[in-house]
């Protein structure tokens, strides 16, 4: 049994495994004050140690350092666990062509290598999080590489903030409608549908790309993985066949690297 931590830039995700399967999660406001970030959890935690007295293992992937350095001591406090840190602790066992392999996000990572162990390569992953990105995994298994680009709920708030007339709305339905009648059904239709199309257009593109050797797969024959929060969302907007919505792509990858190392590279204290 496994907490699994996927610290984000607006959700702190606790989520509790157990072979692979995702059996609770818990969420927390990234940018919650301090107090009441420390508030929930140990809330969370106590939730976890009474519920799941078997858990020996905690793993960590972070894309926000000082919330991570905040956590480390509520999880030795509370569960009396040294947590282990993907890119600090642990490497990522993928081969990363980035230029430089540092600026990759470990959550971009550990996805790709999930993909690359669940599902196969060549595989191309769509995360629709607090930022939208398209990582592509060739089929030779190696992180290519990707695009980033600003997320539906940035965009949403974008609007709202910087436009005197427009009204913050929820995310939490598609448009009934490809033509909006009101300015709220517009904007739900531009940020869906537009995605959407770009998603569309941009995995046109990266079908095409190849590497120049032979004996590695075009990208034309890549599959689709769709994961975030808004994955099932806009899983129909996409148009092209999505071959798997996981929205807990991550959990899994993080547990794959569990199962990897061996609870050896847990120590208890």
């Amino acid at each position: 049994m496994l907490l699994a931590i996927d610290i984000g830039n607006t959700t702190i995700s606790l989520g509790v495994l157990k072979k692979n399967k995702m059996i609770d999660v818990y969420n927390i406001k990234t940018a919650s004050p301090r107090q009441e970030l420390a508030r929930d959890l140990n809330g969370f935690l106590f939730k976890i140690k009474k519920n799941y007295p078997d858990l020996r293992s905690i793993i960590i992937c972070s894309v926000v350092p000082k919330v991570t350095k905040i956590v480390q001591p509520y999880l030795k406090k509370c569960l009396d666990i040294n947590p282990v840190v993907v890119g600090q602790d642990i490497i990522v066992p993928i081969k990363n062509n980035y230029h430089d392999p540092r600026q990759v996000g470990q959550d971009r990572l550990v996805c790709a290598f999930a993909v690359k162990c669940f599902y196969g390569v060549p595989a191309i992953v769509i995360d629709f999080g607090t930022a939208t990105t398209l990582d592509v995994v060739s089929g030779k298994g190696e992180y290519e590489g990707g695009m980033i680009v600003p997320g539906i709920q940035l965009s949403v708030e974008s609007l709202f903030q910087k436009t005197a007339l427009l009204p913050r709305i929820d995310m939490i339905k598609p448009p009934r409608g490809l033509i909006g009648k009101n300015t709220q059904e517009s904007i739900l239709s531009g940020i869906f549908y537009g995605y959407g199309m770009m998603c569309s257009g941009l995995i046109d593109l990266l079908r095409k790309q190849t590497y120049g050797n032979p004996r590695d797969k075009s990208l034309s024959e890549a599959k689709v993985f769709v994961t975030g929060g808004y994955a099932s969302l806009m899983k129909r907007f996409i148009f092209h066949k999505v071959d798997k919505v996981d929205p807990h792509l991550v959990f899994k990858g993080l547990y794959l690297l569990h199962k990897e190392i061996g609870d050896t590279a847990f120590p208890q204290f």
